[in-house]
């Protein structure tokens, strides 16, 4: 049976990760959590609000950013690294990518730390709602207002654009580099196929998609928004196009947080009242991990790399590791 060991953390759980093994978790008052056995240690990360965070590729740091201006890398043993900082802005997006490249995001502006820690800013024209490394070259996807830039950051070459109408304020790459995808300020999700710009139109949430999470090969992307996690099928030529996601996990409540294991075709599924479950994709059947009502909406989860445990973290504060091995 699976045990689960809580930790009352007092800020609202950012992200959810394990660096080096061990269960991470940053909080939107400004600090890391790090746990070590039955406690978790904080780590004072921000003088103000944590806003945004992405762990490593290595799964050795997490990289941070906040509303101080400030984008930091902390490790398992609780050093912190400042990157970057930039007086009197908030920095609310933040991603990583290969060889150790990092990017940031600050009003029109995104910032890309090369593996050889030169530095260079993107300029578009709007806000900067979300970025994403390619999976595979250096690569770097930025959402904005009406679409995604696409860069090489390390050449000067001027981005490629992806273009439609609207607030895209978040992306990812698929596993295999082929599609990008966007979450948008309405309740839809939009794709395109990177070669040739074809579209993919996702829509008919009743909220907006907060979360995404690719299963292992990219055959679904799993997203929430919806009284169950609504999976879209990337494995046929056209993508999702003309087929029927899969409705994981249906509550009468909304999903909060999804992520895929990270080997098997699984994925966690967090809910507004605090449950978890594990849920196959080939059948639909479920694995309760955390009741209905144990506390307040799940906003991250994560699984380690071997998929055995898998971090939770909630609204209210309260941040937990469910063991599956018991």
């Amino acid at each position: 049976m699976p045990t689960i060991q809580t930790f009352p953390l007092g800020g609202y759980v950012v992200a959810a990760t394990f660096l080096d093994g061990r269960p991470v978790f940053a909080t939107g008052d400004g600090r890391v959590a790090i746990v070590d056995g039955p406690a978790a240690e904080t780590v004072p990360v921000h003088d103000g609000g944590l806003l945004a965070a992405a762990a490593t590729w290595d799964g050795k740091r997490l990289a941070t950013a906040g509303d101080d201006g400030k984008v930091a890398l902390i490790d398992a043993a609780g050093h912190v690294e400042e990157v970057a900082r930039l007086p009197k802005k908030w920095i609310d997006t933040v991603a990583t990518g290969p060889d150790g490249a990092l990017a940031w995001g600050s009003g029109r502006q995104a910032y890309v730390r090369l593996a050889n820690g030169r530095e260079k800013v993107l300029e578009h024209e709007r806000a900067v709602g979300g970025l994403a490394f390619a999976p595979k070259g250096l690569r770097l996807a930025v959402a904005r207002y009406n679409g995604v830039s696409l860069w090489f950051p390390a050449t000067d070459a001027a981005a490629a654009t992806l273009e439609w109408k609207g607030s895209h304020i978040g992306v990812t790459f698929s596993p295999d580099g082929k599609y990008v995808v966007t979450t948008m300020q309405e309740n839809a999700l939009h794709g395109w196929t990177v070669a040739d710009g074809k579209h993919m139109r996702m829509s008919g949430y009743p909220g907006k998609v907060r979360s995404m999470s690719w299963s292992p090969k990219g055959r679904y992307l799993a997203t929430s928004g919806s009284e169950a996690a609504v999976c879209w099928p990337f494995h046929y030529k056209d993508g999702p196009m003309g087929r029927q996601p899969l409705q994981l996990g249906p509550r009468a409540g909304i999903v909060s947080a999804v992520a895929c294991h990270p080997t098997e075709e699984v994925v966690a599924i967090g809910y507004r009242d605090g449950e978890v479950a594990a849920v196959r994709f080939a059948d639909g059947n479920e694995a309760g991990l955390r009741a209905p009502g144990s506390g307040g909406p799940i906003t991250a989860l994560a699984w380690d790399r071997r998929g055995e445990r898998l971090a939770f973290g909630g609204e209210d504060g309260t941040a937990g590791v469910i063991d599956l091995a018991g």
